[in-house]
């Protein structure tokens, strides 16, 4: 890895992905974890490469198949997509053999807790006997065996499922061979089996391995003997593309595009490295695969991303404490009563959601509330959020919803929640073209006493119940007068892009992509690089997703340069190199991966001692911020500031799961003296405790002062 001195200027951004998904690993690695979470994590890495390869991958072999001309990594590189096709695959091969052994590690800890994974041909008489009436019961049906050397093209094969290739043969000729193909059903049946075991056991069997137990059975009128089979699953280009035919209405083109995504081109094949060659070599053929198609010898297990939905039958549970109510909320029997009289801060997943669906289904049937207004990116699969809409349209409210259809694999989904709206007389907005609505906002309306009153949130995560119980998010809950004129600005946009193009621009409270959200973080930057030139205090602090826009990034290049403390907390993509010896104040840079996803996004500039703090919805990428509709929100209530700075102040301090973001992606632990602190389990302690409430009297302090209960180590003050 060469470092900004060097050739390149930024890390690449998939590599520094690739970097992020080891990270993953290392937790599926780690002994302290709970073995249960550990298998997670497994499947997570799974997964995660998965839409790797359905996206990024297959976003550069399209640009190799195109003419293969270089791709401008930063303004001083380019790089052939053969080239970077090339680094990936090394480190994914790395990162294969670093799974498998980890895989084997996690075996022999199953094994220690009783926890045995049988194979086909490893059961007791007792089990051979429940896997061949399981068979005839459940999976036969779910089965269709096909001889692929009889058909003239191989059958479409599905992105997400995996495969048993089969050679048959007899015993008195291995020349006279036969292959077959069985899709395992495990979206209907799901992938794990619970075998009769001897008491104080736990014996498993994957479905593939109950189906190749019964090999004989599926195949018995050809007269074969002998069954061998392995695992394979091929990944498909996921890209939907979006053509500019005017005819076409939006909803038709993201169906197509979803249609046509099921037939897009092998951009991996995963296989056993014990599979047969000739079956393999027929398959490559069938598939116009070459050994240069990203193909991945792997061991005999293969869709680990299932394995997030292993059995919980393990004996040490999960010490995951319970979300609890917001303080402010505990003592109250409406939502929209607090809110009205104070600002209100959720952080999620410590924080309950459920006072996010409260305030909908309070404001549904509130005779005086008259609109609510709502985006929608990625839902729950029985989402409460909508209920509560459909009951307030039910009661009589005006209610609008930008359902954004293109949220990548949740294109399905929300059609079909758009349908449903639509049904129930909802209002639903589709988007603008070639602009994703990613901002998370709600606005309801009420009309008392012959006045308006407005009141809504802002928030950092999706409005998804189910993902807030694992994501670290924020939800800001306001009626702050200027917050909700901006978004009823962001909303008549959504409703008249065409005809008032220029309504962004007239927001006056919040930053806004596409308009002014990338100048304002300039000046911010600025005015700290200003300070610290005059020798003033300055500092800033950011915690997001991802960090890969270039002029971003060589503005905090120039903070750095100049003497500005920078603090950055980046949990995934990372293409800033945080180290060089032109810097003033070495760059503090951190990624937490934990049982939780940090998924919020926080900025913090010091701004002369009179801070200014935003949650947003922003990650700092191209795509966010010219390609996205997104927002991002001042923070003005100062015991909300104090808590969202202490909050980050002890993430900056763990020295439990911290990595270090280096120029190499070396990922090596913050290791630090004193005591350990694990930030998601002290923020939960930090949330419950009195120290986030300001006393009376007492004002919050800019980062690093004496008024904060909780320090930040940095060289200048913050």
């Amino acid at each position: 890895m060469i470092d900004m001195d060097g050739k390149r200027k930024t890390i690449v951004r998939d590599i520094s992905w690739l970097s992020f998904n080891a990270r993953v690993l290392q937790e599926a690695a780690d002994p302290t974890v709970p073995l249960k979470e550990r298998i997670k994590f497994l499947g997570i890495f799974s997964n995660n490469l998965d839409e790797f390869f359905r996206v990024r991958v297959a976003t550069l072999k399209r640009m190799i198949e195109i003419g293969g001309k270089k791709i401008k990594v930063n303004m001083h590189l380019e790089l052939s997509p053969e080239k970077i096709l090339e680094e990936i695959m090394i480190l994914v091969l790395r990162q294969q053999n670093e799974f498998n052994h980890i895989w084997e590690d996690i075996r022999r800890e199953l094994e220690k807790e009783k926890i045995f994974l049988l194979n086909e041909k490893q059961l007791s008489k007792e089990q051979k006997a429940f896997v061949k009436q399981y068979f005839e019961e459940e999976v036969r049906v779910n089965t269709i065996p096909l001889m692929i050397e009889q058909i003239p093209q191989l059958p479409y094969l599905r992105d997400k499922s995996i495969y048993l290739g089969v050679v048959m043969s007899r015993r008195t000729s291995t020349f006279e061979q036969k292959y077959a193909l069985i899709e395992v059903p495990s979206k209907v049946l799901g992938r794990f089996v619970q075998l009769p075991a001897p008491t104080g056991q736990n014996n498993i069997i994957l479905l593939e391995d109950v189906i190749r137990f019964n090999l004989p059975a599926i195949f018995s009128y050809f007269g074969y003997e002998k069954f061998d089979s392995w695992v394979f699953k091929v990944t498909k280009d996921a890209e939907i593309d979006i053509d500019n035919d005017i005819s076409t209405t939006l909803i038709q083109k993201i169906e197509k595009g979803v249609k046509n995504r099921r037939k897009g081109k092998p951009v991996r094949f995963v296989y056993d490295k014990e599979m047969d060659a000739g079956l393999l070599e027929f398959l490559m053929r069938r598939m116009s695969l070459t050994r240069k198609d990203n193909l991945i010898p792997g061991g005999r297990i293969h869709n680990f991303r299932h394995f997030m939905e292993f059995p919980d039958i393990f004996t040490k549970k999960s010490q995951r404490k319970k979300p609890f109510l917001h303080p402010l909320l505990a003592g109250s029997s409406r939502v929209t009563d607090v809110i009205l009289e104070n600002d209100v801060m959720l952080n999620f997943p410590y924080h309950s959601f459920n006072p996010v669906i409260e305030l909908l289904r309070e404001a549904a049937i509130d005779p005086e509330v008259i609109s609510i207004k709502i985006t929608a990116y990625r839902l729950a699969q029985n989402s409460k959020i909508i209920n509560a809409l459909i009951n307030a349209v039910r009661n009589g409210k005006e209610v609008v919803v930008m359902m954004e259809l293109r949220a990548r694999f949740e294109e399905e989904a929300n059609l079909e929640w758009k349908e449903k709206l639509e049904e129930e007389g909802v209002k639903v907005l589709i988007g603008i073209p070639n602009i994703k609505v990613h901002a998370k906002l709600c606005i309801i309306r009420k009309r008392t006493r012959n006045r308006t009153i407005q009141y809504g949130f802002v928030s950092t995560g999706n409005l998804n119940e189910s993902t807030a119980k694992i994501y670290s998010d924020h939800s800001l809950l306001t009626a702050h007068r200027g917050i909700m004129a901006d978004i009823n600005r962001i909303f008549l946009y959504l409703e008249k892009y065409k005809t008032k193009p220029d309504i962004l621009k007239s927001c006056k409270t919040l930053l806004t992509c596409p308009g002014n959200l990338r100048s304002e973080l300039i000046k911010l930057i600025n005015q700290e690089i200003r300070a610290a030139k005059k020798k003033k205090k300055c500092g800033i602090l950011l915690k997001m997703n991802s960090l890969s826009d270039e002029i971003l990034i060589d503005k905090l290049y120039e903070a750095a340069r100049a003497g500005v403390p920078v603090q950055l907390i980046v949990r995934g993509i990372f293409c800033m190199f945080s180290e060089n010896s032109k810097y003033k104040q070495p760059v503090k840079a951190i990624s937490i991966v934990d049982e939780y996803l940090e998924h919020a996004r926080v900025f913090i500039f010091h701004n002369g001692s009179k801070e200014k703090v935003y949650i947003s919805s922003a990650d700092w990428m191209v795509r966010n911020l010219d390609h996205r509709i997104e927002v991002t929100c001042p923070v003005y209530d100062e015991n909300i500031q104090k808590v969202l700075k202490n909050m980050l102040a002890i993430q900056l301090s763990d020295n439990v799961k911290a990595r270090i973001l280096d120029n190499s992606l070396s990922n090596e632990y913050v290791r630090t003296g004193g005591k350990k602190v694990r930030s998601q389990v002290e923020q939960y302690i930090y949330l419950q405790s009195k120290k986030n409430k300001l006393q009376p009297g007492e004002v919050s302090q800019p980062l690093n002062s004496s008024a904060d209960s909780i320090p930040l180590k940095t060289t200048t003050s913050l």
